[in-house]
């Protein structure tokens, strides 16, 4: 007698009764599923976003990124001009561009959108036609604008959103920081601008620049000003070794032509020699993409252990079901089923479950892919990755499928395979049986533990960084502060006058009721800009340039007040340190113990280093302060020297931020008495009103994200080894029963059956945390760069890590081993 022949339909059909006939079993097999490919092809979704995903432009894959010198990327426009006077020589085309915030807004709060500088040729290289009107060319890219003036191109996404999607669009007059522009073009919805994770809104010709910052602060002709970028298109079966070739031939002459004026003659050399460079652009310059690049590859390491422990469970509660069903398999085989035939519906089962927690992995994987990208973003600027389903993300999920059912679902298939028709008399009997089951289960549990430790330790790592990191003494306390960026470029004032001005609006915030302080500054901490300067000798030293870089602010009176960070000696600015008196500074403790060490700095003087052309002035010490933190809480606090913000009068200020501590509740509630106050000294003033404590948050983002990822994937590895453990367990007393029921017959104790249980779970347990400790520790210094305040073979994490592991184990053992103390002998020598 033979079983009827079989299809695949009928196999699907059968597994997905057996799979309904164990309903806790196929759940959380399927949840496992889900959360482990889920997780991948989250993380994967943002590599391809920000790392595969080429622009969507005209053969992507001849675009390169042109560098000035060896790991840099900006560009002055007098170099950019030089190379754009050559480029057809050895390029099939290139094109400059700069990012800038444009303020839509007439006066009062500013209304931001992503600008974008860019020469007349970006749309024409990027072969980006528009979709309605035209986009801008060289004949526009002129001082004071084309025969149309002033153009601007809009993306799809603003004119849907600013315009909504109306026709009249084009012809249309958008004023951007005051400045009207035509809007001549709209281009196409599948681009979002050349660089990943930044969507632009506006793009106007390079030429217009000064018409938004000013003829005095335009860049246009300033050799030392690097703020562009340069891309290029190489031309039809050219390389980069050939094109960068070309471009350095002709580097002397464009390097000749735009020396900055006030370089030292050292300097001046080695801005001659600095070798051009050119970079694979497919993806643009991605930014974003280097930033991210380590965290991610160690995010996919850790999501695909995360896969492998759930393989490794789902492999064991798979195994233990085909053993529970050893009868049923061996009556199949003795009415006529092959091996083959027995494995296929196992296999089948399998698939059913890979499908499954693929479908709702997917699922999890849009909805967390999604998050991610809202957890990377900041107030300021929001990160914008395009993180939909594509040909790769649907290939990898495919992959990842196909491989994990082949992982968990070969083994108990094979398993079946072998089953002898026999077996279903010997199931019968309750000898003591399964050893080879249990020792496949043994091994997925050591495999477990071993790969939860790795990721344990790895979470315990990474939430210390950030812990740590979110601790750093700051040597200010952002909470009660309020950030107001105020620009005054359209304000009616000379730029000598802005100083008076923004001081005027200082004082009638700090008359605000509810306003504790009040200050300006140039420089905000903690924001990623920075200003430093090199400084002479101080008397009696003789340190290398290397050592005398210094970093500069310029504050008004009460800053210091205003931020909660303590003047050691001396005093504070006044106002009386304005522009006619003596140049004063205050600086910090760094400052004074690297240069004035052991002596009172107060009444001592500093200067930049003498430049041609340039006698800067003598700085006065009047004070010293505690140090703070400048750029991040990662860098050591540099020496720091704050100057007296009226007396930077060789530096034109477009605006400077107010500083803001409100004297009790939320600063934010302060920001419409204030931009009242500030209006009624200057309605010209654009405003952006910023709680200090997002920023501070902001710049922690990417530890707080790892630290997040790999704490919630270490819970959920505890979890899973927490699960194989007791299902292992569990399993070898349902098969030892009668031996133990016999051990206790013979006068061993409940204890010595529960001693029986938990001896082994101890040997699993240490094996495992054995193996996971040496790979933890030779695998750590891959997450080296990553971390802040302690060492990647960190002793304490190691051993915390190990302790919660066996915590876990023996938890997940302690009940198997209560059920063996319970067992009845005399029931037991009964059914046998």
């Amino acid at each position: 007698m033979r079983e009827a022949r079989s299809t695949p339909v009928t196999d699907f059909r059968d597994a997905y009764r057996a799979l309904r006939a164990s309903p806790i079993v196929s759940a959380v097999a399927i949840l496992s599923l889900a959360l482990g490919i889920g997780a991948n092809t989250a993380i994967f979704s943002i590599v391809n976003a920000l790392m595969l995903r080429t622009l969507p432009v005209k053969t992507p894959e001849r675009l390169v990124l042109v560098m000035p010198g060896p790991g840099r990327t900006s560009w002055s426009n007098p170099l950019w001009e030089q190379l754009r006077a050559r480029d057809h020589e050895f390029l099939d085309g290139a094109f400059a561009y700069s990012t800038q915030r444009f303020n839509l807004a007439r006066g009062g709060e500013a209304e931001l959108v992503n600008g974008v500088f860019a020469s007349g040729e970006f749309f024409d290289v990027l072969g980006l036609p528009a979709i309605l009107g035209r986009t801008f060319t060289p004949a526009d890219d002129i001082r004071g604008g084309g025969k149309d003036g002033p153009v601007a191109v809009i993306s799809y996404a603003f004119w849907q959103r600013h315009y909504g999607g109306a026709a009249d669009a084009i012809g249309s007059t958008l004023a951007l920081d005051r400045v009207p522009f035509t809007v001549i073009g709209v281009t196409e919805p599948r681009f979002a601008g050349v660089d990943q994770g930044r969507r632009y809104d506006v793009a106007i010709p390079i030429a217009g620049e000064p018409l938004i910052r000013g003829a005095q602060e335009s860049l246009l002709d300033e050799r030392s000003s690097r703020w562009l970028l340069v891309m290029a298109r190489l031309k039809p079966n050219d390389t980069i070794d050939r094109a960068t070739t070309a471009l350095r031939g002709v580097q002397p002459q464009m390097r000749e032509a735009t020396v900055p004026e006030q370089l030292r003659p050292q300097e001046a050399a080695n801005y001659l020699k600095g070798p051009f460079e050119l970079r694979p652009a497919a993806n643009g310059p991605n930014a974003l993409g280097q930033q991210y690049r380590q965290p991610l590859a160690i995010l996919m390491a850790v999501v695909a252990l995360v896969l492998l422990i759930a393989c490794a469970n789902i492999a064991n509660l798979l195994l233990a079901r085909a053993t529970a069903r050893r009868h049923e398999l061996s009556v199949r085989a003795a009415l006529g089923a092959s091996g083959w035939r027995v494995a296929r519906q196992l296999l089948a089962e399998s698939a059913l479950l890979s499908a499954s927690g693929t479908a709702l992995g997917v699922a999890f994987a849009n909805w967390g892919a999604r998050l991610l990208v809202l957890e990377l973003s900041g107030a300021r600027t929001a990160t914008a990755l395009d993180v939909g389903v594509d040909w790769r993300v649907l290939l990898f999920t495919a992959l990842v499928a196909t491989a994990t059912t082949a992982v968990f679902g070969t083994v108990p298939a094979l398993r079946a395979a072998r089953i002898e028709p026999g077996e279903a008399i010997k199931e019968q009997g309750r000898t003591i049986a399964g050893e080879s089951r249990s020792g496949f289960g043994s091994l997925m549990v050591v495999l477990q533990v071993a790969l939860s430790l790795m990721l344990v330790v790895g979470a315990g790592l990474f939430m210390r960084t950030f812990s740590t990191l979110a601790h750093v003494p700051l040597g200010f306390d952002p909470d009660p502060i309020l950030l107001v960026d105020a620009n005054v470029k359209r304000s009616a004032v000379a730029t000598v006058d802005r100083p008076t001005l923004l001081e005027r609006m200082r004082e009638a915030v700090l008359a605000v009721p509810g306003v504790r302080h009040a200050a300006l500054e140039v420089i905000t901490p903690l924001t990623g800009s920075g200003w430093d300067i090199l400084i002479e000798n101080p008397d009696g030293l003789s340190l290398p340039e290397t050592d005398r870089d210094v970093w500069v602010n310029g504050v008004s009176p009460g800053w210091f007040a205003t931020h909660g960070t303590p003047i050691l000696a001396g005093r504070d600015f006044t106002h009386l340190d304005n522009a006619s008196a003596p140049r004063a500074i205050l600086v910090n403790e760094t400052f004074a113990g690297r240069y004035f060490s052991g002596v009172n700095p107060i009444g001592r003087s500093v200067r930049r280093v003498r430049r041609p052309g340039v006698d800067p002035p003598w700085l006065l010490i009047i004070g010293v302060v505690r140090d703070s933190v400048y750029v991040s809480p990662r860098d050591r606090i540099p020496p720091t020297m704050y100057q007296a913000l009226p007396q930077l009068v060789e530096r034109p200020l477009p605006g400077a931020t107010i500083v803001v501590r409100s004297a009790s509740g939320s600063p934010a509630l302060l920001a419409r008495p204030i931009a009242a106050a500030i209006a009624r000294v200057d309605g010209d003033a654009t405003l952006t009103f910023r709680p200090y404590r997002e920023r501070v948050r902001e710049v922690t983002s990417q530890e707080r994200v790892i630290a997040m990822l790999s704490g919630f994937f270490g819970i959920l590895a505890l979890l899973l080894a927490g699960l194989g453990l007791y299902g292992v367990m569990s399993y070898a007393v349902s098969r030892r029963r009668t031996e133990i029921g016999i051990r206790i017959a013979l006068g061993a104790g409940p204890s010595r059956a529960v001693a029986l249980v938990l001896r082994r779970v101890v040997v699993l347990v240490a094996l495992g945390i054995a193996i996971g400790a040496g790979l933890s520790l030779s695998a750590s210094p891959l997450v080296a760069a990553l971390l802040f305040g302690l060492e990647p073979r960190d002793p304490a994490t190691l051993a915390a890590s190990a302790l919660v592991l066996t915590a876990i184990g023996v938890m997940a053992g302690w009940l198997p081993a209560l059920r063996a103390a319970r067992i009845d002998p005399a029931r037991v020598l009964r059914e046998g």
